[in-house]
């Protein structure tokens, strides 16, 4: 039997496979070689390192940071640069000056290790000689620095745009990292007259931790969104004149910013207060 009677034999589902393998090996094939090479090693077929795809990765730094892209906002759509006249709290309550220190290194991959435990270790490690100081005299002041880590960190004073203050802005506007950082911001609260009995409302993108006159007020803790009054801290009382917020925000891969504000025992905001954040 000659090769033509043998095809005609031969089922329809198999004269189908027989010309789909005589056409791949007829195709020309693409030449082999090593696979493009990215910042974490071989790319894979989606672009992602060590030949995973690259979905869910986050963006590199140099892709999204603001003050590298010509057409991104500026600084000054988020915050300007604080008087040394006091200001007021905004229509409910929310603080927006602060002195905020350039982002300290921390490289995270995750959020899901800021558990009390870590955080209570990471906060209560002491990064520079003026951390949670508790007088006026010792609070350090705008345009001084901290050396840490080899690196020379410049303390800012700034009054946020926004009811929230947007750290991941306040870095990446100034060419500084976004993620896998911890910032430490402070702010002076001037009272006319003792406050008993209030409440210290804090939310943060991501974990932090705030001080008020020296004491610990609340802890937010775990890889979370920035929610208004996430987490309320016990019954505290301000007393007449100047009192000392500190707070300290950690993020791994997201946008840190917070918000704070007091409120009363019926938790109603409290309005009648002023904030000095840059000091003479």
């Amino acid at each position: 039997m000659n090769l033509k009677q043998n095809l005609v034999a031969l089922p329809l589902t198999a004269l189908l496979l027989l010309s789909s393998a005589v056409a791949t090996a007829q195709a020309p094939q693409a030449p082999q070689g090593p696979r493009p090479q990215g910042p974490m090693g071989p790319m894979g077929p989606m672009g992602g390192p060590n030949g995973a795809p690259a979905f869910n990765m986050p963006p590199r730094q140099a892709e999204i940071i603001p003050g590298r892209t010509p057409t991104s906002p500026k600084l000054d759509a988020y915050f300007v640069e604080s008087t040394f006249d006091a200001v007021k709290p905004d229509n409910d309550g929310f603080i927006g000056s602060w002195m905020l220190l350039e982002p300290i290194s921390k490289p995270t991959r995750t959020n899901a290790i800021f558990i009390d435990s870590y955080l209570r270790e990471t906060f209560n490690t002491k990064f520079f000689p003026r951390q949670l100081a508790n007088t006026l005299k010792e609070l350090p002041k705008a345009g001084q620095t901290e050396k840490i880590d080899g690196k020379k960190l410049k303390w800012h004073a700034l009054d946020s745009k926004l009811y929230n203050v947007k750290l991941f802005r306040f870095a990446a506007c100034n060419q500084l990292e976004v993620y896998g950082v911890l910032f430490w911001a402070y702010t002076v609260i001037n009272c006319p007259e003792d406050m008993n009995d209030v409440r210290l409302a804090v939310g943060s993108n991501s974990a932090s931790m705030w001080w008020v006159n020296g004491k610990e007020a609340v802890l937010l803790s775990g890889d979370r969104r920035m929610v208004r009054d996430d987490c309320i801290s016990p019954r505290l009382n301000l007393k007449k004149g100047q009192n000392i917020i500190w707070g300290a925000v950690i993020n791994g891969p997201g946008m840190s910013d917070f918000c704070v504000r007091f409120i009363d025992a019926k938790g109603n905001p409290i309005k009648n207060i002023t904030i000095s954040n840059k000091l003479k």
